[in-house]
């Protein structure tokens, strides 16, 4: 055979590999409302800069008539390219390949570019769209998920790993995502379940529709499983392309710096009326934060679950950061079991990554109650608390209002190593509200006065102005300065440039043991 028809015969496999499993799977998979895994990709990734890794790859079983269905690629879709110029690695599951079923080949496939993102410190991009195991491999197919899952693990805190639902992941396939940085859903084609509608109605006779049980919304707002929603493919993955500008490509190195057209001392007076007179009246964090980030960009995270907390990702002069911050308009910011979790992870993702940490705090405590301390408000609030305190990146805390209790040592406090630690006049640094303190100090005076109502109103008043104000805790260091509002977006720069080239370090030992 002449080299012209052996390169002849290289570009027929390659136009059979690119078809997947075929015109009328595409049409399918298009009629969905889904696009193809090649298609993905393009979308994803910069122009032409992918470059594909084993698209000859097909599986070595024949048992069950898999002999007659061999597919180059063998159902996934894996390599390397660019976004916005930085390396990325990628794997798209093609469930026009035996609806995208995991095998052996496959798994090796996958598990070859994440070897190679490891040894060259890129992200890893998994774009998910598979019915499972395939089950004609038997065991092999587990040991190819088992393999994944080792180096998702491996990987973790080292090269950001992100995960887009882009249709079916059920079983064990769930795990994988679970154990990566972030997972993107795409409302009514993407579904996540360890065991789907007809095994619960089996088990539980519960009755529940896909949708319900593990749709787009259902991770997002109930279980906490999916940080991002978007209402169809082409949103997700331009998402997935903007949270990428926000992080660094491995541990070692630091955030990618923008240009920042936005004035660095550019003062706000807007934020001088944010704060309502009325201690009890609640007002939306989210605007203070717009007002202070550049170009008011924010890209929460988690923004459905939780949401008497907020985090995601900002610049500050061009800077990424991560922001933390209470919730006055969502029960009263008071940090409880899920917002702890959501919290904790957040900050423990930015530490590992070298992304400085902005905290924004208004947190009246704990949530009370039977539900919370039996579900384990106690070890699940120590996680929030661990991840601040392990936290070894830039950590720059605002308290805007209310910081009482146990919950002002969590909120990153000067404490637990909060290296720059702000306050507006309107903070109210204390064990806890007045009312209450009032309710324990002043009992015995108030139980024999005249007019109890009264004498309570005055012992508040009282106690407001000598402890719920932050000019306490500035007369001990515990707040660097006491600053006015419309400064505090120079005041967040100037912190961030002074911490630079921060270096803190954590005993040496194998690992803690966050109470999990």
């Amino acid at each position: 055979m002449t080299i012209s028809k052996k390169i002849k015969y290289l570009r027929e496999q390659k136009s059979k590999a690119e078809l997947g499993g075929g015109e009328k799977r595409i049409q399918a998979q298009h009629k969905k409302g889904k696009m193809t895994a090649r298609e993905r990709i393009d979308l994803l990734l910069d122009d032409g800069t992918f470059q594909e890794i084993d698209m000859l790859v097909q599986h070595r079983f024949s048992d069950f008539g898999l002999d007659k269905q061999k597919y180059y690629g063998d159902g996934v879709i894996t390599g390397y390219g660019q976004i916005d110029g930085r390396l990325v690695f990628v794997f798209s599951q093609d469930f026009t390949v035996l609806g995208g079923s995991l095998s052996e080949a496959y798994g090796q496939k996958i598990c070859k570019i994440m070897d190679q993102a490891m040894k060259v410190g890129a992200p890893v991009i998994g774009l998910n769209d598979s019915g499972g195991a395939r089950i004609q491999e038997g065991v092999v197919s587990l040991g190819a998920y088992a393999d994944i899952f080792l180096r998702n693990t491996l990987a973790s805190g080292v090269v950001p790993q992100i995960s887009a639902i882009m249709g079916p992941c059920a079983g064990g396939a769930v795990y994988s995502p679970a154990i990566t940085d972030f997972i993107f859903m795409v409302k009514h084609t993407s579904f996540m379940f360890v065991t789907g509608p007809e095994v619960v109605k089996t088990v539980t006779h519960e009755e529940v529709t896909f949708e319900e049980l593990g749709g787009a919304d259902t991770h997002a707002g109930k279980s906490g499983v999916s940080h991002f929603t978007s209402d169809n493919e082409v949103a997700c993955l331009q998402r997935v392309r903007v949270l990428m500008g926000f992080l660094p490509q491995n541990n070692m190195e630091d955030p990618p710096r923008r240009e920042c057209s936005d004035d660095r001392n550019r003062a706000d007076e807007a934020l001088l009326q944010i704060i309502p007179d009325n201690a009890n009246k609640p007002y939306d964090m989210k605007d203070i934060i717009a007002r202070v980030v550049d170009e008011g960009d924010f890209l929460e995270v988690h923004a459905d679950y939780a949401q008497n907390i907020v985090v995601g990702f900002a610049r500050l002069d061009g800077r990424p950061v991560g922001i933390v911050a209470n919730q006055p308009c969502v029960l009263a910011g008071v940090l409880d079991i899920d917002s702890s979790i959501k919290g904790g992870r957040f900050v423990r993702f930015c530490d590992a990554f070298n992304i400085p940490i902005v905290t924004f705090v208004d947190v009246p405590g704990f949530l009370p109650g039977t539900d919370q301390e039996w579900r384990g408000i106690i070890k699940n609030g120590a996680k929030l608390l661990y991840a601040f305190c392990e936290a070894t990146v830039p950590k720059i805390t605002i308290i805007t209002r209310k910081a009482y209790g146990g919950a002002y040592d969590v909120m990153s406090s000067k404490h637990i190593r909060g290296d720059v630690n702000l306050a507006w006049p309107s903070a109210e640094i204390a064990v806890m509200g007045p009312k209450g303190a009032v309710e324990i100090i002043f009992k015995k005076e108030i139980d024999s006065a005249p007019d109890k109502d009264a004498a309570t109103e005055e012992k508040i008043e009282e106690y407001r102005e000598r402890f719920a104000n932050p000019y306490s805790a500035a007369e001990r260091g515990y707040v660097d300065e006491i600053i006015e509002p419309q400064t505090t977006r120079a005041r967040l720069i100037q912190a961030l440039e002074m911490l630079d080239n921060k270096v803190d370090t954590n005993p040496k030992k194998k690992h803690g043991n966050i109470p999990l």
